[in-house]
């Protein structure tokens, strides 16, 4: 299969956490405040959970996830756990609850790449896997292709998803037949085509969300699943992606991958929380949560890195001649780009805020809360400026 995929690495954010040591007495002992990333061990493959002080830069905590389940999340805001290699419980307090959900879902994902890993290699594949090759994508193998998927036990969904990753033609061909299907009202072979994308994504690999939520396959993807055979009647999330769903650019985004990336986050936490609300477990809302959570960072992370957008940002604000809609539009998305920050390394998350206060933020803040309209006030609190929105937020606006 190669190396691992290394999006944790890049797209983590450091979490403010204590760490906390069981003594022989069975107490907790308090190890020291620092911050917290899931990234890989020096030297290694393997992923880790790093605290460094937050003071001195001394490591705190040095500890390779394990595949067992030995990790438990108490009260929103602690992660604990036995370590086996030293014999004792740890524990993690964060400050947030939004970083203690994102460190679990990243031990989450990493415990699920060790169970992946663990079983696939050569030989287990050539003694124990039947699944040789998939088969071909036409309209008359539907029914083949959707038992494949939906009826391999734990070691053929394995090969599948290798098959499927391997074949770069998979899903157009299948998003071709879902177009013929459409024009001919074949609703068994939309009803078949349903089950298949939905029982691909319950395979929940990060290799197969890369191509299905890519710009050419997404909206094809969302479209297929507007044929739930258990609805009584289609569901419409096309059209109202397209036609109800307004991109409110409050300042002109220029990097193409930025305004990807932007589309994709809300694409994607739609069809989380409305299109498979239903049927989705767990593990796969997690890894959808830090696909979302690693597009949020790398968002922020281009624009702040853009200083003629933030200057054109502040500039539009303080122009006299800014109409007070459009300055309201400015200031929410200031707004959101700050809550989005949260995502960013604590370094960088400092560094933009000093940006952000060379440029004026606070002068904004006071010209806001001198508004007449009281929830346009409210969005003027320093601490609303601070405070992280929902998991799928992004710049788009309803």
């Amino acid at each position: 299969m190669g190396a691992p995929d290394r999006s944790p690495a890049t797209s983590n954010s450091m979490q403010r956490v204590k760490v906390y040591r069981l003594n022989d007495d069975g107490k907790w002992d308090d190890q020291g405040t620092g911050h917290v990333t899931v990234d890989y061990l020096e030297r290694s493959e393997e992923l880790g959970l790093c605290v460094v002080d937050e003071e001195d830069s001394e490591t705190l905590l040095l500890h390779r996830i394990s595949s067992d389940d030995i990790y438990r999340k108490q009260e929103d805001t602690i992660i604990s756990w036995r370590d086996p290699e030293y014999s004792t419980e740890l524990a993690l307090s964060f400050q947030e609850t939004t970083g203690c959900s994102y460190i679990w879902d990243h031990i989450c994902n990493a415990q699920r790449n060790l169970h992946f890993n663990s079983l696939n290699n050569d030989t287990f594949h050539s003694m124990n896997s039947e699944l040789r090759e998939l088969p071909a994508i036409e309209l008359s193998t539907l029914p083949l292709i959707l038992k494949v998927v939906t009826e391999s036990g734990i070691t053929d969904q394995m090969r599948l998803m290798e098959l499927i990753v391997a074949n770069q033609d998979f899903f157009k061909k299948l998003m071709d037949i879902f177009h013929i299907c459409e024009d001919l009202e074949n609703l068994d072979g939309l009803h078949m085509i349903y089950k298949i994308i939905r029982g691909i994504i319950m395979l929940n690999r990060s290799q197969i969300f890369e191509k299905i939520f890519g710009d050419e396959l997404i909206m094809d993807i969302i479209g297929s699943l507007e044929y739930d055979p258990e609805v009584d009647h289609v569901q419409h999330h096309r059209n109202f992606l397209k036609e109800h769903v307004i991109f409110k650019e409050a300042i002109p985004i220029k990097d193409p991958l930025v305004l990807s990336k932007i589309h994709q986050t809300y694409r994607i936490g739609y069809l989380k929380d409305v299109v498979l609300a239903r049927v989705l477990d767990e593990s796969t809302i997690a890894n959808l949560n830090s696909i979302i959570h690693a597009n949020n960072a790398l968002v922020v992370s281009l624009l702040k890195d853009d200083n003629t957008f933030i200057q054109e940002l502040f500039v539009k604000l303080k122009l006299p001649t800014t109409s007070e809609e459009s300055k309201k539009n400015l200031v929410h998305f200031l707004h959101e780009f700050c809550s989005l920050s949260k995502n960013l390394q604590m370094v960088q998350q400092l560094r933009l805020f000093r940006d952000l206060m060379n440029e004026g933020i606070f002068d904004v803040i006071a010209d806001v809360l001198q508004s007449p309209d009281k929830k346009f006030v409210l969005t003027g609190y320093p601490y609303s400026f601070l405070e992280p929105r929902s998991k799928s937020s992004t710049f788009l606006c309803c």
